[in-house]
C-alpha cells in the first residue's frame, strides 16, 4: 500500500515538474530565439551558429529553471491533492510527513545533483562557448552579412560596403564601397559584380571587383584619381581574434577557489547556492501547498511565489554585499539559507502539532 502510495504522490510531481519546466524553458527560449535571429539579422552572429547560442541559452537558463520548476510543482501537485481531499484520506491511513517526503526525494536528490553540475560546471563554460562564439563572429564578419541594401562596416578598416543585391553564392551586384587609407585619402570604388576570395595570409582577404570604376583623392581639393578596371582586388584586414576576458562568471570553480578575491567568493558561493536552494525549495513547497479540502488549486501558488521571490532577491542582495565589503565572507549568502530553512521547518513543525506534542 505504502509503495503505491509512493509511486502515485511521485507520478504527481515528476509529471507536472516536467510540463512547467518545458513552459517556462519554452517561454525564455522563445525571447531569445527572436534576440539570436536580430543578431543575425544585423551580422553580429553568424547563421550556422544561432543553434548554438539557442542551445547554450537553455543550459543557462535550466540553472534557474529547475528549482522554480520543482518548487511550482510541488505545490500544484499537493494543492491537487489537497483540493481532491486525497491527501487527507491518506493522513487518516496514518500516512506521516515521511509519506509525502519519500517520494519527493526520489525526484528532488537527483534534481540537485543536476543543478549543482548545472550551476557549477556547465553554465560557466557555456557562457565562454557564447563569449567566443561572439569574437569568432565578429572576427569572420564578410560579405555572407551584408544585407542587400543596406550599407554594412567591414573590418577594422571600418570599410563602407554596400550592395544592391546579394546572390546566393555571396556574390553582390551594384557594389559600392568606401574606405580611408593610411595617408588620409579617401577610396570610392563602384562595381557591377562583387566577391570574396581567401588569401594565403590567414588574416587578410579580398574584396574582388569586377567592371567598375575607382576614385581617390583627398577630400576638399582637386587632386583625384580615376581608374577604370575590369577585375580590381581590395584586401582588407580581419579583426584580431583575442580570447574573451575571463570574468568571475566564466571561471571555473577550481579557479575562483584560487582567486580568492572577494567578487570570487561571491561567485563562488552563489553556485552552491543553486543547487542549495532547490532542496530549500522542495522542502518549504510543502507545508505552503497545505490547503483546506476543495479549496482552489492554486490558493497557495500566489503565496508561494512571493516567497521565492523574497528568496532570490535577498540572494542576490547578499552576493552584492559581498562585493561590496558590507558582509563578511564567513557570514556570505549562508544566512539567507539558514532563515528560509528555520521558516520550513517552523511550518512542518506548526502543521504536525510537534508544538502541542512539546507542551504537553
Amino acid at each position: 500500500m505504502r509503495r503505491i502510495l509512493d509511486r502515485y504522490i511521485f507520478r504527481e510531481i515528476a509529471t507536472t515538474w516536467l510540463g512547467v519546466t518545458m513552459v517556462l524553458l519554452l517561454i525564455l527560449l522563445t525571447n531569445q530565439f527572436a534576440r539570436v535571429l536580430g543578431d543575425v539579422a544585423k551580422g553580429n552572429l553568424p547563421k550556422d551558429a544561432a543553434m548554438d547560442v539557442i542551445g547554450l541559452s537553455a543550459a543557462q537558463y535550466l540553472t534557474i529553471i529547475v528549482p522554480i520548476g520543482l518548487f511550482l510543482a510541488i505545490m500544484l501537485a499537493l494543492g491537487r491533492l489537497y483540493r481532491d481531499s486525497e491527501l487527507p484520506a491518506m493522513m487518516a491511513c496514518r500516512v506521516g510527513p515521511g509519506g509525502i517526503f519519500r517520494p519527493l526525494m526520489w525526484l528532488l536528490i537527483p534534481l540537485s545533483m543536476a543543478v549543482a553540475w548545472l550551476s557549477i560546471d556547465l553554465a560557466p563554460r557555456a557562457l565562454q562557448a557564447v563569449d567566443r562564439i561572439g569574437a569568432e563572429a565578429r572576427r569572420e564578419a564578410d560579405l555572407t552579412s551584408i544585407e542587400p541594401g543596406r550599407f554594412t562596416m567591414v573590418g577594422p578598416d571600418k570599410a563602407v560596403v554596400y550592395g544592391e543585391r546579394v546572390l546566393a553564392d555571396g556574390q553582390m551586384e551594384n557594389v559600392f564601397l568606401q574606405r580611408q587609407t593610411d595617408d588620409g585619402q579617401v577610396e570610392v570604388v563602384v562595381a557591377r559584380r562583387g566577391e570574396q576570395r581567401e588569401s594565403e595570409n590567414p588574416d587578410v582577404r579580398f574584396l574582388v571587383l569586377h567592371d567598375g570604376r575607382r576614385y581617390e583623392g583627398v577630400p576638399g581639393t582637386t587632386r583625384f584619381r580615376v581608374v577604370e578596371f575590369a577585375e580590381h582586388g581590395i584586401p582588407y584586414r580581419l579583426p584580431q581574434l583575442d580570447p574573451p576576458e575571463q570574468t568571475p562568471h566564466t571561471m571555473t570553480f577550481v579557479a575562483l577557489s584560487q582567486a580568492g578575491e572577494i567578487e570570487h567568493v561571491a561567485e563562488m558561493q552563489w553556485r552552491i547556492s543553486i543547487p542549495l536552494a532547490t532542496v530549500l525549495l522542495g522542502i518549504l513547497a510543502v507545508p505552503l501547498a497545505k490547503t483546506q479540502p476543495r479549496a482552489g488549486r492554486y490558493g497557495r501558488l500566489g503565496i508561494g511565489l512571493l516567497v521565492f521571490i523574497i528568496y532570490l532577491n535577498m540572494l542576490s542582495a547578499a552576493r552584492a554585499w559581498i562585493e561590496q565589503g558590507s558582509v563578511a565572507p564567513q557570514i556570505g549568502l549562508w544566512w539567507v539559507h539558514g532563515c528560509v530553512l528555520l521558516l520550513a521547518l517552523g511550518m512542518l513543525a506548526v502543521q504536525n502539532s510537534v508544538h502541542r506534542r512539546l507542551l504537553s
